[in-house]
This record gives C-alpha cells, structure tokens and sequence, in this order.
C-alpha cells in the first residue's frame, strides 16, 4: 500500500477531492463550488479535507503530494485504528495481524470497489478519499468508546467522543453512520449504566452542536437529499460473488452469540443487516453504504475467534479454513500489484484482471489555467477540476448547485448532433467557456470553425482547442 500511494492509481472520485483540496488552497474560509464556478456550499469541504488545504496553502505542495500525504496519514490511521480496537475485542497477539488480512482478504471471489469498503483493491484506489480517513477514526473511535466505558470515564471523555463523531460525520456521512452504528453496538454490548448513558446524551449533543455549526455547508440539509437511490443500487447486487468469503466470519458470530448474546461485534453486525436489509426492501438503496456495518464484525469476528481458539484439532481446523479463504481473497484482488508495477510487468493471468488508471490531464496544464472554465463531456469533467479548472457541468451529483440540471443540458446542448452553431455559441458565451475539450467523434464545433483554435493533442484523439470567438 505504501508503494501504490506513490503511484497514486486514478479511477472514480479522486479527482474531485483534488479540486477540493484544490479551492481550499486558494480561498480557504470561502471556497466556493469546487467542480463549477459557482459559490454553493459542498459536503465535500470536510475538516480533513480543510486540514489537507491548509497543508497546501503553507507549504505550496502540488495538490498531489499533498494527497499522497494524506493518503499515508489516512492509511496509519487505519492500520493503528484496527490495532487498538482489536485489542478491546482479544488479548491474543495474533489478533490484530489477522483482523487486518481479514478486512483486505475476507471479501468474495469477485472484485468489488467502492469508497469505505476496504477490501486490497479497493483501498488501493481509494486510499486518498475522505472515506478511508473516517474508518481509520471510526477504528480508533470504537476503541476509545471501549475503553472508556470499560473506565467508566468522566464527562470530559465523553464530550471528546462525541467531538470525534461530529468529525467522522462531517467527513464521510456514510461512513459515519457506519461509525455510529458500531458505537452503538459498543455501549449496548458494555451494558451500559444511566450515568453513562447521561454522559453519552452529552457527548451526542456536543457532537450534533459541532454538525450543526460546521460553516463549510448543512450538515442536516443532507437529510433531504434525494436521487442517490439508483447510484447505489449496484450495492444489493452479485452479494455472493462479491462477499462470500465473509460467510466465515458470520459462523465466527453464531460462535460469539452463543456465548454472549449481547456481544458488542454481533450486535453491530445485526444492526447494519438491519439498516441494509430495509434499505433492499423498501427501495432506499444509497442505505446500502451501511454494508461495511454486516461486513467488519464478520471480518474482525473471523480473525478474534480464530486467534483465541484453545489449542487443538478444531483449532487447526478454524486456523486451516481461514487461511485458505484468504488465500482466495489474495488471488481474486491480486490485481491490486499492477498499480505497483504496471501492467507490463504482470503475469498473463493476472493481467486479465488488471484495470489501467485513468491517464489524467496534465497535458492540457500548461495553457488552462487556475479558474478557467472548460467545456467538456462527463468523464472529462471528472478529472479536468483536479488540475484547478472549471467544467461548465459537474462530472459528479451535485446537490448543492441549484443550476445543476440547466447546466447538464447546456453541455448536452454543445455536443448533441443537431444544435446549431448559434445554440453551442450561446453556451460558450453564458458560462464563459474558454477552453474545449473534445474528441472527433464527441460532436460540438467542428475543429475547422473560426470559434475555436486548436492548441494541443491528448490521449485517445482528444483535443484542447480554445475559444477564440463567442
């Protein structure tokens, strides 16, 4: 993992975290929108993601070192997280170590990735998001939450928790409902008294004042948000393929249950096959970014019963099965060395599972610059704000920007085979597009028109023209 954050693989949303951090840089108390130009608030404007602005902003680092970075932050948070909170579940040393290869490993026989799942191959391409800084907290945060109710602790240490929380949230929503439902879990399987449950009422208000005055944008505006069903209906998808080596970890479970009904990691298990399970059926499928919720107490439940199995046939028989699901789970994400080595330099069966890194657009940087708006389709727009640009659509929902649907149709409009010149000129004009980005075959101006001049070349018969005329 330290060699691919080096490499730093691009495919998904790590060009929208660059352009946050990328605004951040520039206009830290007021941002702005950070994909168009625009001035909306954005979920996206995080404490972590502020942390890593002003990182840029003093030390002037490429937005990629300073993602590398926090990406090497992010992922020590999540090895030590794990450690500590391991260590609240099992005394054994062989614990911790193998509550990490099971969170990596223990997946399915098909790849899946997704931010805030952290099997290898997803964690490889999402070690830089928001997402793996909140479950590394969210880790640390659970054996915090332990210990301190094993302590019976005073109110400071609760008011600290749920300064904590607030910060898991702000940071990754569905990961912190995913920490919020571990924590849970956690004072239910602590058998709680009333003073502590008094102390956790101040924690949790603490924690909703910070939500609610975090001034980057409205936290409990995103109750409200809607269209994120379809996005996320591929989560209630191919479970089986993907997940079924977890099935380990669910007997591990039965075990725990059997001897403590009330056992902080069935507990958390049951409470995200509940959350998950409503969301299936009642069709709310963005609640399936609770799955990490069914997915790490299997995972860490498989590893703690295992490592404190008593000495013995059956022993060897748990230790057996486990490692050979891991072995499978190695050999379905092994893959995840191509980002390492390149595709070059992997063996022909490996290869065939190898998806190259999206190739970026460096090459348009030395003429776009900082705060010019670029018209492009959806997958360019997608990595064009990285570089300090605006596209004149998001490339991503955008829930926060009131214009979001008339601008779609404004790029619709640029490239669609029947506008006329007048209509692609008009857009040009309203949303002070300087630059194009363009294939032959996207459609728009053709590259002869007297609007545009071609300036460079890109990859896949791409071409940077500039707006000469509106």
């Amino acid at each position: 993992m330290l060699l691919v954050i080096v490499r730093l693989p691009w495919v998904g949303d790590l060009g929208m975290h660059a352009a946050t951090v990328e605004r951040l840089r520039h206009r830290l108390l007021d941002p702005g929108n950070p994909l168009v130009d625009e001035n909306t608030p954005s979920p996206y404007y995080s404490p972590w993601m502020l942390f890593l602005g002003v990182v840029a902003r003093v030390t002037g680092l490429s937005v990629w070192v300073v993602l590398r970075i926090g990406a090497l932050i992010s992922l020590t948070l999540l090895v030590t997280g794990v450690w500590r909170y391991v260590r609240t579940l099992s005394p054994h040393r062989l614990a911790p170590p193998l509550a990490l290869l099971s969170l990596v490993f223990l997946w399915g026989t098909q790849v899946f990735n997704w931010s805030g799942f952290i099997g290898l191959n997803s964690l490889a391409l999402t070690v830089a998001y928001p997402s793996v800084f909140a479950l590394g907290l969210a880790f640390h945060f659970w054996a915090l939450l332990a210990r301190t109710l094993k302590s019976e602790g005073g109110w400071v240490a609760f008011l600290g928790l749920g300064a904590l929380w607030a910060v898991i949230l702000l940071s990754h929503q569905f990961t912190g409902v995913v920490a919020t439902l571990g924590a849970l879990a956690t004072v239910v399987g602590a058998r709680a008294g009333l003073r502590t449950w008094l102390r956790l009422g101040a924690g949790l208000v603490l924690g909703a004042v910070i939500l609610a005055l975090w001034p980057y944008y409205d936290f409990f505006a995103l109750f409200g948000v809607g269209g994120l069903e379809e996005i996320h209906r591929p989560l209630y998808e191919q479970l089986f393929p993907r997940f079924c080596l977890v099935l380990l970890g669910v007997v591990a479970l039965g075990v725990r249950a059997r001897r403590d009904r009330l056992d902080p990691l069935v507990l958390f298990f049951v409470l995200g096959v509940l959350l998950f399970g409503l969301g299936g059926l009642t069709g709310h499928y963005s609640w399936g970014r609770a799955l990490p919720a069914v997915l790490i107490p299997a995972q860490l439940a498989a590893a703690v019963e295992v490592a404190g199995a008593a000495r013995g046939a059956l022993r060897n028989v748990a230790a057996g099965v486990l490692a050979a699901a891991l072995a499978v789970g190695a050999w379905t994400q092994i893959q995840t060395v191509g980002y390492v080595t390149g595709r070059s330099a992997l063996p022909e069966a490996v290869a065939e599972k190898y998806r190259d890194p999206w190739v970026g657009y460096h090459w348009i940087t030395p003429w776009v610059r900082y705060g010019d708006v670029v018209m492009a389709k959806t997958n360019p727009a997608r990595q064009i704000p990285a570089y300090g640009a605006y596209t004149v659509a998001p490339g991503y929902p955008d829930f926060f920007l009131p214009d979001e649907a008339r601008r779609d149709a404004a790029v619709r409009t640029y490239f669609a085979t029947g506008s006329s010149r007048a209509e692609r000129l008009g857009v040009l004009r309203k949303y002070g597009v300087r630059w194009v980005v363009q294939r032959r075959s996207d459609g728009g101006l053709p590259a002869g028109d007297a609007a545009l001049r071609k300036v460079a070349s890109g990859p896949r018969g791409q071409v940077l023209y500039e707006v000469v005329a509106r």
